[in-house]
């Protein structure tokens, strides 16, 4: 397992960490040896968020508190390889269409999260909740409505 991963996870949002931990693992153990999945973002500060935005080339339409990972409730992944069979998983495996892509992609949409790559503004390695509005979790935010744990605010679902 990837400790970098379950930190990550340890910041999603209260009512979907548990369950996305499980499929974390459960994803994880469908890949061979030597093939690791890594969750690269799942929380994003509002502050990282519009630095993203900043960024070019351009990485993203989302500023602030626009993007499901502001709440919690995204993740995007990596596939990484450990080519020198040395336990270091060091590479990217970047073709999309690789099985190993393909197996993980598969598998969260099958547990009902929403991929990115099938968006008009295509996000690869991006899923998310089903059924979420960034402008409904920020009216919630806005409003108060939320639950705060580790100095995060998160909305109330």
């Amino acid at each position: 397992m990837d400790k970098i991963t379950i930190d990550r996870i340890k910041l999603a949002h209260p009512s979907i960490r548990e369950q996305l931990q499980k499929d974390y693992i459960e994803c994880n153990k469908l890949l061979p040896k030597g093939v690791r999945l890594r969750f690269a973002y799942v929380y994003r500060s509002p502050e990282e968020q519009d630095k993203l935005f900043k960024q070019r080339p351009k990485v993203t339409n989302a500023k602030a508190y626009q993007s499901i990972h502001n709440y919690g409730l995204a993740f995007d992944y990596v596939i990484l390889l450990d080519k020198d069979n040395n336990g270091t998983f060091e590479t990217v495996l970047w073709d999309l269409k690789s099985p190993h892509h393909q197996r993980v992609i598969k598998f969260f949409k099958d547990k009902g999260y929403q991929w990115g790559g099938d968006w008009k503004f295509v996000d690869p390695p991006h899923f998310e909740v089903k059924g979420l509005t960034w402008q409904k979790l920020y009216e919630k935010v806005v409003k108060g409505d939320v639950i705060i744990e580790n100095g995060i605010k998160y909305p109330k679902l």
